[in-house]
């Protein structure tokens, strides 16, 4: 199966005189065998960049190739490209075994090759028992299967999903999530998956592609994405709850970096902060990496608001100098309104740049 190379890919579109550019010189490779998600919020440029890929946007400029083969002004039936929707359109007055077989039928298969053709796919998608029934009988995540199936027996070079699973509950997600998994695998070419859902970005991929404003923020496996994040949106996007942040000040003293956090004064040794002496950053830290200490005079002075038991975590919500701060507690932690100190794991903490957003440590 052939990579996927996108490079310096832009779109443009006008509207009411005004250009507006929804996927800004975006250059991304996934390679034969590798299933990417494209992340990010809403209007980002992901589902702009993906119909591009399908053939169903053109590029106002930059490229799109299918290993040695330029695809980029192909329409879509040329592409051998399997594509699936939010929106289902199953064929209602059709059977499962009748959906799944029709593009078969049109593109000239024998009847014996689309039924042994459809027979794999449901047996590798645990529909068998499915085949006769009409979409109307299926719940959710059975319809989303039998296009999954519709899309497998065409045997893709490339497969391509947006945000397929937006309309289903969480259970059906979590039941869905392997079997996508599962399929990809086994058809064994490359995918590019869509999604605003940073949970099925970071549970099903090889990597993450986190887009913005059309822009490209980082791509990276998804625990180094969020680890390791690039910028503050990344940081800020992937995760939840979402990593909190502090306005700081970094100042040498006796030659000893030190991070000034409001009233939180300590020594913090980190490579990277050369030259950023007396400069404002902007500082991050996931919510399970701040302590809540009994002591209001340890760590940022913090008044309890509110806990939300989860079961196996408790969020628990401080007012501080800096506005409300969520920390992920103990199970049975809480707080009952009392006075805290919020201290922080030093060796988790992420500086970015005040004005740029750019990771700086």
């Amino acid at each position: 199966m052939p990579d996927i190379e996108i490079q310096n890919l832009t779109k443009v579109y006008e509207e009411s005189g005004n250009e507006i550019v929804a996927v800004d010189d975006v250059d991304l490779t996934i390679r034969d065998g590798e299933f990417v998600t494209l992340v990010g919020p809403s209007g980002c440029g992901k589902t702009t960049t993906l119909r591009c890929v399908a053939g169903l946007n053109k590029p106002t400029s930059g490229t799109v190739r299918f290993g040695d083969r330029d695809v980029t002004d192909k329409p879509v039936q040329e592409r051998n490209i399997a594509l699936l929707f939010q929106d289902i359109a199953l064929y209602p007055h059709m059977s499962v075994k009748e959906n799944i077989a029709y593009g078969l039928k049109i593109a000239g298969f024998s009847r014996d090759e689309r039924m042994a053709r459809v027979e794999e796919a449901a047996e590798l998608l645990q529909i068998t028992d499915q085949l006769e029934k009409m979409p109307a009988d299926l719940s959710g995540g059975q319809q989303q299967r039998v296009a999954l199936g519709r899309s497998l027996v065409r045997d893709p070079e490339v497969f391509l999903f947006d945000e397929p699973m937006s309309d289903l509950d969480a259970k059906l997600k979590a039941e869905l999530r392997p079997v996508i998994e599962k399929v990809t695998d086994e058809i064994g070419c490359p995918t590019l998956y869509v999604t605003h859902d940073q949970e099925e970005a970071m549970t099903m991929s090889d990597r993450v592609a986190v887009i913005n404003d059309g822009e490209l923020e980082q791509v990276a496996p998804p625990k180094e994405i969020y680890d390791e994040p690039n910028s503050q949106f990344v940081s800020q996007f992937i995760g939840q709850p979402s990593t909190q942040f502090f306005e700081g000040n970094v100042r040498s003293v006796n030659g000893t970096t030190e991070l000034m956090v409001g009233s939180y004064d300590y020594e913090f040794v980190r490579e990277g902060l050369e030259g950023w002496e007396g400069d404002d950053v902007r500082v991050g830290l996931r919510p399970q990496y701040i302590r809540v200490s009994d002591d209001p005079a340890d760590g940022i002075p913090a008044t309890h608001l509110l806990d939300e038991p989860l079961g196996d975590a408790t969020h628990s919500f401080f007012d501080t100098e800096f506005g409300e701060v969520v920390v992920v507690t103990d199970p049975d932690f809480e707080g009952k309104g009392k006075e805290y100190g919020l201290v922080f794991r030093d060796e988790y903490i992420q500086l970015f740049d005040a004005g740029s957003g750019v990771r700086i440590a």
